[in-house]
């Protein structure tokens, strides 16, 4: 029997929406990462895009496990000599909510071209508001996979007599 490998037919793209209100970061990171990658399909290859859509909102309202608000450190360098900032979380939590979920997202994408093109489907929203209505989005709970319906069904493939 042949490896099964997805074509682009065969992926059926849909929305969620993640609450982050009271949610812990990194728990919120990989449940996003995951829908984002399509590991809850059985379709999933790791060197195909078959995730989904993901929209995070209340980013502002995300909380960090162990005293990592004042603990960890977010890094970004400019390029130049001596241009490395340091940032503590509760400060980068404070003032830009939103590049913190996404920093963590990403984080837990490949860091390839193919991870590029994941996380070009997150959307993170600090606020409980978000402009994609129309394309009603499913809402999850904290820790919750969405359930796969199958291949649509002109994909299908046909049995195979014996």
């Amino acid at each position: 029997m042949k490896t099964y490998s997805p074509k682009p037919r065969d992926i059926e793209r849909r929305w969620y929406v993640l609450d982050a209100s009271g949610a812990i970061l990194g728990r919120l990171a990989t449940q996003a990462a995951s829908i984002l990658r399509g590991k809850h399909k059985p379709i999933f290859a790791p060197h195909a895009d078959t995730g989904d859509h993901v929209i995070v909102i209340n980013a502002k309202e995300v909380t960090l496990s162990g005293g990592k608000e004042n603990k960890k450190i977010a890094y970004h360098h400019s390029g130049y000599p001596g241009g490395l900032t340091e940032t503590v979380y509760s400060s980068l939590l404070a003032k830009k909510p939103a590049f913190a979920v996404e920093k963590a997202i990403k984080g837990m994408l490949p860091h390839n071209r193919l991870g590029r093109q994941i996380a070009s489907k997150l959307r993170v929203y600090a606020g409980a508001d978000h402009r994609h209505e129309a394309q009603k989005p499913q809402a999850l709970a904290a820790g919750e996979f969405p359930t796969w319906n199958g291949l649509p069904e002109e994909s299908r493939p046909e049995p195979v007599a014996a």
